[in-house]
């Protein structure tokens, strides 16, 4: 039984279905019932027409639930004979369903389970594991979101930023459970960019991918958080680097910058460096001034304030800092770690300290503690 298959057809077959008459939630409904009845048979009779086995059986069950609906049996008419669609038109609704997962009205977590399962095709089981919720819990949350969209006419346009950041969100959410998010995004994302020529579609794509190749660095031996600057390079997978820089050229090549164009390039100068001391800070601070430009996101001027810090000296980093609310994310520590590099390992220390009181993530606190526990070792030697 081929899993990824099926996932890769889902979006598709959601869409014939909702083409043809069938609000959001029954055909998605009818699919997953059809998804079922695919794994049941395919190992022993597999379809020579996979997509259209599963479109049939769906509308079947589509249809047979409509019929005993009383209120649907004059659509079911006017629908029963409708037309296959055109080879062409099959993209332009996959890219529809993404926009109707995506949804404004929908809260981002739904939002991301609502892809998650829709185009994904993860079992309301596998979303659950992967945020560590109860079953049942996730399942009311994708039925809320189900609900919400059936209202949503399928031609209305779309925002394509809007599909992204649920994407984007999926993507660092990274792994837990037997659903590895972060490859789940990559797949999704490829598919999308099957689907549209978007720059920022392969901007974000390229990002992930440049991301990704460094996760095996990531982390030590012992689960412990390992910092840019200290991962083992060689465990980098160049193949995928390679991968994203190609996907991000051909993007910046259609002269449209936007945000994950900007953050790909970032990535892929960190990337570009054989070693740590080899990084082109100047250049990386040039791309975070365009992305400040572009967003005049906090967080990015944040980065943008260690970034200086490493092409100019720690000082000017710190007179980046100045300008920012020092209660975001991760402020202190950069604070503390600017100040270290400035040589003040007292007010270093303190605000490792501060900053692992307050991380998010175990991981994180962990490091910040080390880093807090090692300047203090130093200062008492």
């Amino acid at each position: 039984m081929d899993e990824l298959l099926l996932r890769a057809l889902t979006p598709t077959v959601i869409s014939v279905l909702v083409r043809r008459g069938a609000d959001f939630a029954a055909a998605e409904d009818a699919v997953q019932e059809a998804l079922i009845e695919a794994v049941r048979k395919w190992p022993d009779d597999p379809p020579r027409d996979p997509k259209g086995w599963l479109v049939t059986v769906a509308w079947r069950k589509f249809l047979d639930a409509a019929r005993a609906d009383t209120s649907r049996r004059n659509r079911e008419v006017l629908v029963e004979g409708e037309p296959e669609p055109a080879p062409g038109e099959e993209a332009d609704d996959t890219l529809q369903l993404y926009f109707l997962c995506a949804h404004p009205s929908l809260t981002p977590a739904s939002a991301v389970a609502l892809t998650l399962r829709a185009v994904g095709g993860l079992t309301t089981r596998q979303i659950a594991q992967a945020y560590l919720v109860p079953e049942a819990t996730m399942a009311q949350r994708i039925s809320r979101a189900k609900r919400t969209v059936s209202a949503v006419r399928f031609n209305q346009p779309g925002d394509v930023a809007t599909v992204l950041r649920v994407l984007y969100l999926v993507f660092n959410e990274g792994y837990s459970g037997d659903v590895d998010l972060a490859a789940e995004a990559i797949r999704l994302t490829r598919q999308l960019a099957a689907t549209t020529r978007h720059e920022e579609v392969a901007g974000l794509l390229a990002l992930m991918l440049l991301h990704h190749a460094r996760r095996p660095a990531r982390t030590g031996p012992d689960g412990r958080l390992v910092p840019l600057a200290e991962q083992d390079r060689r465990l980098w997978d160049t193949r995928m680097i390679a991968e994203g820089v190609d996907v991000l050229q051909a993007a910046l090549a259609r002269d449209r910058l936007g945000e994950f164009q900007a953050q790909a390039a970032i990535a892929a100068l960190h990337a570009d460096a054989l070693t740590a001391a080899e990084t082109d800070w100047v250049q990386i601070v040039e791309w975070y001034d365009e992305l400040v430009r572009l967003t005049g996101s906090p967080v990015a001027r944040l980065n943008r304030a260690v970034a200086v810090g490493e092409a100019d000296g720690p000082r000017a980093g710190l007179a980046a800092l100045t300008d920012l609310d020092p209660s975001l994310p991760r402020y202190t520590a950069a604070a503390a770690y600017l100040h270290e590099r400035d040589g003040d390992l007292v007010t270093a220390a303190r605000l490792y300290a501060e900053a692992a009181r307050s991380a998010t993530n175990l991981p994180e606190r962990d490091h910040l503690t080390r880093q807090a526990a090692r300047l203090n070792a130093k200062l008492r030697d």
